[in-house]
């Protein structure tokens, strides 16, 4: 798209040589792509990527996937799943993956999205890594329909092409964020915390069939003590995913809060137990936490990082969980997407999450030179190209400053390891 126009804006200013400034055009453009220079900065210490738990020698390595906004069917993160496959050593597949429906905790009719699980395994069998992946727009899809009429070719003749193309954009992606933070993020969370407790309960072997009939998980289930203890939990999620994911783990630590059935009770409160002993690590595609934050109330406890995740410190007991490392993804060129700054955490995130940053800012889409006119980058690419980025798989899946680390990462990414 970006080519085109400024493929045709070059004819405009070289009248009378427009075939010459054409080709002057191209060519200097499939230069450009040739020689990729995309910058990528990586600020944070050293980390493994998801590589170093597949040798456990107990317990499962399990990944949670949360889309953000826009429309999704199930099957979305494909590609994701796959190349991480790839840069994993992952290269066998289950023939089928397993699809579960999720219904409201009290309306078995609402239907809530779909949680669709995949196995992966190394070519000897040795390692193993389940994926989850969770679509939840099926709550939000219905509430759009309201803007389906601007789509329609009653009015969208009328637009540019290009402006026609951002405008569906905007009306796909656009109410997301305010669906969330109105009366629809129960219904979200509760999707998002049932996944939860399907990629806790159960590994593969003992999870329900194609045709077994499905129904819902919640904390009282036993199978949960079985296995906190022993896996590994790894979240990745996409834009309003982010503040999702965040909001979702805080409803899981402390569940304990909210359930009072007598029966459940004492199985909750070993779980939330289990759970302050897990470090969680979060990668927040095009991460939107400071934009989702505004106009939110503050969490019930910030600032008193140290009192809560420190070993010495005087409320460590009711700390959530060991630590939750978040890798906040960002493209400059993403107008959606923002890096965490200095001393967000402290004031906006619970304390008792225990959460540190790692900010890695990187260039998704590629920048070009407008002959002199400026650079420009795709922003829609900048905001949905984070799958496909070889960079990114490499960091997620073998992290950066370790041995292991990709040389892909190590050539193309610059690593300022900041300390306490």
């Amino acid at each position: 798209m970006f080519k085109s126009i400024i493929i045709l804006l070059l004819t405009v200013i070289l009248t009378g040589c427009s075939s010459f400034g054409k080709g002057v055009a191209e060519a200097f453009l499939e230069k450009q792509e040739t020689d990729d220079t995309r910058e990528c900065s990586v600020w944070g210490g050293a980390f493994e990527g998801i590589s170093a738990s597949l040798d456990r020698q107990e317990g499962k390595t399990k990944v949670l996937m949360t889309h953000g906004v826009g429309e999704h069917d199930p099957g979305y993160a494909t590609m994701l799943m796959e190349k991480l496959g790839q840069a994993l050593d992952l290269t066998v597949k289950n023939k089928y993956s397993r699809d579960i429906k999720l219904y409201h905790f009290d309306n078995q009719d609402q239907v809530l999205g779909n949680l669709r699980i995949s196995r992966l395994l190394s070519k000897n069998r040795q390692r193993e890594l389940l994926f989850y992946e969770l679509t939840w727009s099926d709550i939000s899809a219905p509430l759009k329909e309201i803007l389906a009429y601007d789509n329609s070719g009653e009015y969208s003749f009328r637009r540019a092409e290009v402006n026609n193309l951002l405008k569906e954009f905007s009306n796909s992606t656009g109410p997301d964020p305010m669906i969330y933070l109105g009366n629809q993020r129960e219904g979200i969370l509760n999707a998002f915390t049932q996944s939860v407790c399907w990629m806790m309960a159960f590994d593969w072997n003992d999870m329900p069939g194609r045709d077994d009939e499905i129904i819902n998980c919640d904390f009282k289930n036993d199978r949960l003590l079985e296995h906190i203890s022993i896996d590994d939990y790894i979240f990745i999620s996409h834009s309003l995913g982010s503040r999702i994911t965040i909001d979702g783990l805080d409803r899981v630590a402390h569940l304990s809060d909210s359930i009072t059935d007598e029966d459940g009770m004492l199985t909750t409160e070993v779980i939330v137990d289990q759970l302050q002993d897990k470090s969680i690590p979060i990668f927040m595609l095009s991460n939107q936490l400071p934009m989702l934050q505004l106009g939110r109330e503050l969490p019930r406890v910030v600032g008193m990082r140290q009192e809560y995740c420190n070993v010495e410190g005087t409320h460590y007991d009711d700390r959530a969980f060991s630590h939750i490392t978040i890798y906040a993804f960002s493209d400059p060129n993403d107008i959606l997407s923002y890096v965490l700054p200095s001393g967000f955490v402290d004031k906006y995130i619970d304390s008792r999450m225990c959460v540190d940053v790692t900010n890695i800012m990187i260039n998704i889409a590629h920048v070009f030179d407008a002959f002199g006119l400026g650079t420009v980058a795709n922003p829609l690419e900048a905001h949905v190209g984070y799958d496909s980025d070889d960079r990114v798989i490499a960091m997620i899946a073998n992290g950066v400053g370790t041995e292991n680390s990709s040389k892909l990462v190590e050539e193309r990414c610059q690593w300022i390891e900041t300390i306490e």
